[in-house]
């Protein structure tokens, strides 16, 4: 049997293990979201004198779809200011900040655009004008529109939810301007955004004393506590 390449569906899960493992890990936890949510939503109802609602009802509902969003929404704020603040923002020792005298976009040789775009640079990198610009923040602009339209969807799926329940107890409905400014709406968000921040904080100031082998998340294991923006 002759050894060469990879056949293509191999090759293609082996270049592709880490955003093909984390993928369905997500759909699982979703999947495991789903059932013990219905689970839950529908001992409300019983606890309310309502009838159980299906899996497909549930599915459907604006209590599904602002548990979700309201997840999504404080994920991709996370990646948003960390992608834009370690541009500038700075920390000794952590192989998640740049070097220390390099804060800032930095200049078009180090970021090889333009004139000092490679063969095999991305097209836009050696583009002029507006199309570069954009090209060289395109991964900050998707992350903040993924959480605007992430923000907008808990919104109005929390505004549902939240008029469901109000009417459950012969409150009258508000509307989607009264829903943002209630304290439902900043008591759901600002859970998730603090976890998050604590998150990206511990990270941060946890890889300048701790290792982990062979992650490139981590130094390497020898190099000192100083080192900064040195990956394993």
């Amino acid at each position: 049997m002759q050894q060469g390449r990879p056949r293509p569906v191999r090759r293609f899960l082996r270049d592709n293990s880490l955003t093909l493992a984390f993928a369905a890990a997500f759909l699982l936890t979703l999947a495991g979201q789903a059932l013990v949510g219905h689970t839950e939503f529908n001992n409300g109802l019983l606890v309310d004198s309502l009838a159980p609602v299906s899996l497909t009802a549930y599915l459907m509902s604006s209590d599904f779809a602002v548990d979700v969003t309201e997840n999504w929404q404080s994920e991709y704020l996370q990646f948003f200011l960390y992608i834009f603040g370690t541009v500038w923002l700075l920390q000794r020792g952590s192989p998640e900040s740049k070097e220390m005298d390099r804060a800032g976009p930095e200049d078009d040789e180090t970021q090889r655009v333009g004139a000092h775009a490679r063969d095999d640079s991305p097209r836009w990198a050696a583009a002029e004008g507006i199309r570069q610009k954009l090209f060289s923040r395109s991964l900050g602009l998707v992350m903040a529109a993924l959480f605007l339209l992430s923000w907008l969807a808990q919104s109005v799926a929390g505004t549902a939810a939240y008029n469901e329940q109000r009417l459950r107890n012969l409150q009258p409905p508000v509307d989607w301007s009264g829903y943002i400014l209630s304290a439902d709406f900043w008591s759901r968000t600002l859970q998730n955004w603090q976890s998050e921040l604590l998150a990206v904080a511990s990270m941060a100031i946890l890889s300048v004393y701790l290792r982990q082998r062979g992650s490139p998340e981590s130094k390497p294991v020898g190099a000192p506590h100083r080192a900064t923006g040195v990956e394993g």
